[in-house]
């Protein structure tokens, strides 16, 4: 190092001689010529001027930019250079002063003689330059001789900075098989040094490690390929170091180093090859379909995507028995079964396989081609398996009410193995329905067990079981279906009650209504309905049946000009045959009513009361007429009830008023002694009183027990007497009038005394009208009648018993 700082030194000091003279201000006795020429012209140029006033004192010293070597390694401070004026004669009046970047701590002069040092080593990238200002001054006033002037100290760089890849290590990549001159990446260091000095920060690159598979440009730092057909497959990792070196590369320069590890990525430049050129697989007969039976792979060098195998089947020998497909996580094939295997039809099957790359890059198509072949055999190994049918399904049918113990049909499985073992047949019962059929255990045939009905389960459902009488564990099922066949129970009758009408205005060959029919014996998909009238139907004038021959018909008219006020409904019969067997056909009614219709044939009304209706009324209208109507029907039938009242009321007073066998007297009877009237025989002799004798004028509701013999004795007469006038009293059934009824010992001369009903102490039990108000509004005049005629009859019999 010391060598290095002497040697920088030397050379700085040949540098600086030949330029302190042009840096430093020069000496008096040196440069005395011109500055004296400058500072007298300075003093005597006023004077030529005639001036007699101060003037400004132009400076009479001089002095340039000074430099400084960074990184001096001296025992003594450096010399800067030196400030002189003119005014300094020598005299050490004049002293110089110093301020500024660094003055006093890095800089210090003399004021005596303006010679500057540096205190201490520089380093240009720290600080590349300083700025001062200088002044002299009087040494013993202090007054400033001149103005304050600034100058610059530069710090002059030396090569103490190596170049430094600041990025570093670099990572790059580059596809494998890549020509020569294919980029790489670009690596840049950077010297702190000073550009516009020398060589200092001039950066040369090279290569250190790395040889011969890249290069690099000395100047721009790109790295290239500098080798052909570099193979991933062979080697995938690099490592280059790179060197940075300043000062052009020259002897003497400072360097920096760095690494870039570089990749080679991969291209499809490797077809898939097989690990051997014949597989050997061994599969079970029983084997699913779907399954997969084996795996074979194709090995790849690439990656990736371009490592992606597709295995396909070449088409021969066993190829459609078999497919195969790739795993995507190792590449590998996988065989899947596609038909069932059976030992003891083919016991191998041999096919070939295919291995390529999905993706393929057209700049290695000319290597070859990019798939490799290997043949696969396939051994099928025998198992022992359950019975087999000869069908997958059984379909059976029977008619309905078939006789128990009929066989409808058959199941055949066997065994197809070596062995050949008997196979034993059952039903699989799931339920209580299975019960109807039996299988015979050897033969398979099936039976019913009982009566069957298409109407109740019109399909069933049954499970064959197959067993080896060798290996009871080894079973097989079929499902069996059984068809009820229906035998023709039920006839035909219409598919619903039809509401048909016509129009007054209907045209003849009009049809007005398409009907359909239903059954309940043969399935929908098999009905077959033909319509006809029936033959006393035959002259009907107005309307016949036509059929259209897919189980509809319609009605046909045979005229015009129907009319609501002359007939306005027409019941038409219909005859409906079906194609059972044996055939079952039956009449039905067809309601028509007559309606008045648009024009278009759309329906107006059909009801009977409108046809007394003007034409034209509007709603409102007809509400209003309707309302009339019922106002004038209440208004007669209160004058009714009103004229009834009157007249009953005048028949009750009327002396001739007689009601069935009531008799009217204006006073009491003359009892036993009154034989004008009546025969008192009758009433004297209680033995001809006939047991369960009922009232003449009612009609008797609820029969009533035997009559205790009546005795001659006065008090049982009495006693009876009492009981039947109560019986009457309180028997709702009975009409609201006295009625005559025979009693013994009638009148005022009896032991049992007057028996008037004008006299009885009779319950009066009067009905009470008033629920028919709750029936509505309609009823609510009607109630008020009878109650008010209520009152009237009840104010009348007070008046009669009180006369």
């Amino acid at each position: 190092m010391l060598t290095r700082n002497c040697l920088l030194l030397f050379l700085w000091i040949l540098v600086n001689e030949s330029s302190v003279s042009s840096l430093r201000p020069p000496l008096p006795p040196l440069g005395r010529s011109r500055t004296a020429r400058e500072h007298v012209r300075s003093l005597v140029g006023p004077m030529r001027n005639g001036a007699t006033g101060s003037q400004r004192v132009k400076r009479g010293w001089v002095w340039n930019q000074f430099f400084v070597l960074e990184e001096y390694m001296g025992s003594d401070p450096q010399y800067v250079g030196k400030l002189h004026t003119d005014l300094d004669k020598g005299d050490s009046a004049v002293k110089y002063t110093l301020s500024g970047d660094g003055a006093g701590s890095i800089f210090t002069i003399d004021q005596t003689t303006g010679d500057i040092h540096a205190l201490r080593s520089l380093d240009r990238e720290e600080k590349p330059y300083y700025t001062l200002r200088a002044q002299a001054v009087d040494i013993n006033t202090n007054r400033p001789l001149e103005p304050e002037s600034e100058f610059v100290i530069k710090v002059q760089d030396i090569n103490d900075n190596e170049p430094k890849f600041l990025e570093g290590p670099y990572t790059a990549s580059v596809p494998e098989m890549s020509p020569v001159g294919t980029y790489v990446t670009q690596v840049t260091a950077t010297d702190a040094d000073d550009p516009t000095y020398g060589n200092s920060a001039r950066v040369v690159y090279s290569i250190l490690h790395g040889q011969p598979y890249f290069s690099v440009d000395p100047k721009t730092g790109v790295i290239k390929t500098a080798l052909p057909n570099m193979d991933r497959e062979v080697k995938e990792q690099y490592q280059v170091l790179i060197q940075a070196k300043d000062m052009g590369g020259q002897l003497g320069g400072l360097a920096g180093t760095t690494t870039i590890n570089i990749t080679l990525s991969d291209v499809n430049d490797n077809p898939p090859r097989f690990s051997k050129s014949f597989f050997h697989l061994r599969v079970p007969e029983s084997s699913a379909v779907g399954s997969a039976v084996g795996r074979i792979k194709a090995h790849d060098l690439d990656i990736g995507k371009n490592a992606e195998v597709e295995y396909t089947i070449v088409p021969g020998d066993g190829g459609a028995m078999f497919d195969i497909t790739t795993n995507e996580h190792n590449q590998e094939g996988i065989i899947i079964l596609k038909q069932p295997l059976d030992y003891e039809t083919k016991k191998a099957y041999t096919f070939k396989v295919d291995a390529a790359n999905a993706h393929l890059d057209p700049r290695f198509q000319s290597f070859g081609a990019f798939k490799d072949t290997a043949t696969v055999k396939i051994n099928v190994l025998d198992v022992d398996e359950p019975p087999v049918f000869n069908k997958p399904s059984y379909l059976m049918d029977v008619y309905e009410d078939t006789p128990a113990g009929t066989i409808i049909g058959a199941v055949t499985a066997q065994d197809l193995d070596a062995s050949s073992s008997p196979v034993r047949y059952s039903i699989d019962w799931k339920s209580d329905l299975d019960s109807y059929f039996d299988i015979d255990p050897v033969e398979g045939t099936i039976s019913t067990n009982e009566l069957l009905d298409r109407e109740n389960i019109a399909q069933h459902n049954i499970s064959v079981v197959a067993t080896k009488l060798n290996s009871p564990v080894l079973t097989s099922r079929v499902a069996v279906k059984v068809h009820v066949l229906d035998i023709n129970e039920y006839p035909p009758e219409l598919a619903s009650p039809y509401e048909t009408f016509v129009c007054e205005n209907a045209k003849a060959g009009q049809v007005i209504q398409v009907f359909s029919a239903k059954d309940q014996d043969l399935p929908p998909a098999g009905q077959q309905f033909s319509f006809r009238s029936p033959k006393d139907d035959l002259k009907n004038k107005n309307f016949t049946i036509r059929d259209f021959g897919n189980n509809t018909a319609g009605i046909v008219t045979k005229r015009s000009g129907f009319r609501r006020r002359l007939q306005e409904i027409y019941l038409l019969p219909v005859v409906i045959d079906d194609n059972g067997y044996p055939p079952k056909s039956s009449t039905g009614t067809l309601t028509i009513r007559v309606c008045g219709c648009e024009s278009d044939g759309s329906l107006l009304t059909c009801s009977a009361e409108a046809i007394f209706l003007p034409v034209g009324l509007s709603t409102g209208a007809l509400i209003a007429i309707l309302l009339c109507i019922v106002i004038l029907l209440v208004i007669v039938v209160l004058y009714v009830g009103l004229r009834r009242q009157k007249k009953k009321e005048s028949l009750m007073s009327s002396k001739e008023d007689i009601r069935d066998n009531v008799i009217h007297y204006d006073d009491e009877g003359g009892g036993e002694e009154d034989t004008h009237a009546f025969d008192m025989g009758t009433l004297r002799n209680p033995k001809v009183v006939k047991e369960n004798l009922y009232r003449r004028d009612v009609k008797p509701e609820i029969r009533r027990g035997p009559r205790p013999p009546v005795s001659q004795d006065s008090a049982d007469i009495r006693d009876f007497i009492d009981q039947r006038l109560k019986e009457h009293d309180t028997d709702n059934s009975a009409p609201p009038y006295d009625s005559l009824a025979t009693y013994a010992y009638e009148g005022d001369g009896s032991v049992a005394e007057s028996l008037s009903s004008i006299e009885s102490l009779a319950i009066d039990l009067e009905e009470d009208y008033d629920y028919l108000s709750d029936w509505g509004p309609r009823f609510k005049t009607l109630a008020g009648i009878f109650g008010e005629q209520s009152e009237t009859q009840s104010d009348s019999t007070t008046t009669e018993n009180t006369h």
